[in-house]
């Protein structure tokens, strides 16, 4: 596939068009942290870039905590000297700040202003650029751990700062031509409408997958307020690429947080379920698995494009042509029925 096949979409309002599919840099970013997936090579990493972007993906996902800084590192790195016309847009996140002395304690949620700043200027410096294309905001701010879950109560810590201050900061860092645009990832219909009355929201950032359809009704709302959407987990980390099996799953490496997730557990056999209905329409179409999964989340109103992850070149191939994968009516109505059947996931089972 070459950048003239992959489809593009405006990005919202941003001024922005961007391709189908985008390059996701969790996984990259190395194992020795809390959410690691286990360890990787740097080479391995950078080649994976690199040939997604000179493949035609034009833009990249990335975000501080990933890997505590190395994943923007790695990023930087890979597009370091890139001549400034082949140079992918980048978007990365702030919000998720760690311990450097104890690497694997969970971050907390922290998105005060002075915090944000100084999140933003390590942010160009790791990753070499003068402005972030859209800066996002990774989770709504708690002021506490990002597993924490609270008492009961719906109580916000007294540490947390308030939507619509963290909002505004990230407003006056548009303002000031430091990013370009600004989203909310992981938030709710409720605050993206609030922080809708302060400053438009450029895009939003949700979960979305066969196997994960909670955030119908966010994109819902972006559709209906001009606000991109870039998607991540269409593959389910990996659940929906048909790669994976339970004794795949049995066999993961120490350090990869997935080991332990109740996708890869409890919902494991349902997944692999609604994995395995998926063959047969990637069979009829002449594409992979998992290109099939991420057309089914490209196939959703309001969806502009979809993260995707991978540590190495090949796997990049295995999923570079999903944005030109069109799905029939029946086959959007087969993979309905697959959910249905396995009882995988919760929300809307077809758009």
């Amino acid at each position: 596939m070459t950048a003239n096949e992959i489809p593009t979409l405006p990005l919202g309002s941003t001024g922005m068009d961007i391709t189908r599919v985008g390059f996701g840099s969790w996984a990259v970013a190395g194992g020795d942290w809390r959410f690691g997936w286990g360890a990787t090579d740097d080479t391995d990493s950078v080649a994976a870039i690199r040939h997604a972007v000179e493949s035609g993906v034009n833009w990249i996902d990335t975000a501080a905590v990933y890997g505590l800084g190395h994943s923007e590192e790695l990023v930087g790195k890979a597009i370091a000297d890139l001549p400034a016309a082949d140079r992918p847009f980048v978007f990365t996140k702030a919000g998720l700040v760690w311990d450097p002395e104890d690497r694997l304690a969970a971050p907390r949620r922290v998105m005060a202003p002075a915090s944000v700043r100084r999140e933003l200027e390590d942010s160009l410096r790791r990753l070499d650029v003068e402005r972030i294309d859209l800066y996002q905001v990774h989770w709504p701010d708690t002021g506490e751990s990002l597993e924490y879950a609270g008492d009961g109560t719906g109580a916000v810590s007294p540490r947390a700062t308030p939507l619509e201050e963290y909002w505004q900061v990230m407003a006056d860092l548009k303002a000031e031509g430091k990013v370009r645009a600004i989203g909310l990832s992981n938030h709710s219909v409720e605050q993206l409408a609030a922080a809708e009355r302060i400053a438009h929201v450029d895009a939003i950032q949700p979960p979305f997958s066969a196997l994960n359809r909670s955030a119908a009704a966010e994109i819902a709302w972006a559709h209906g307020h001009g606000t991109g959407v870039i998607a991540y987990s269409p593959l389910q980390s990996g659940l929906l690429t048909g790669a994976f099996s339970a004794q795949r799953v049995a066999g993961l490496p120490a350090g990869d947080w997935r080991a332990a997730h109740a996708d890869f557990t409890s919902g494991l056999t349902a997944n692999l379920r609604v994995a395995d209905a998926l063959r047969p329409i990637a069979a009829r179409h002449g594409v992979s698995v998992a290109e099939v999964a991420i057309a089914w989340v490209l196939a959703w109103p309001g969806v502009t494009g979809a993260i995707v992850g991978a540590r190495r070149r090949e796997q990049v191939d295995g999923w570079l042509g999903a944005g030109a994968v069109r799905l029939s009516a029946a086959d959007v109505a087969e993979v309905a029925e697959a959910v249905t059947a396995a009882g995988a996931g919760t929300g809307p089972v077809r758009p």
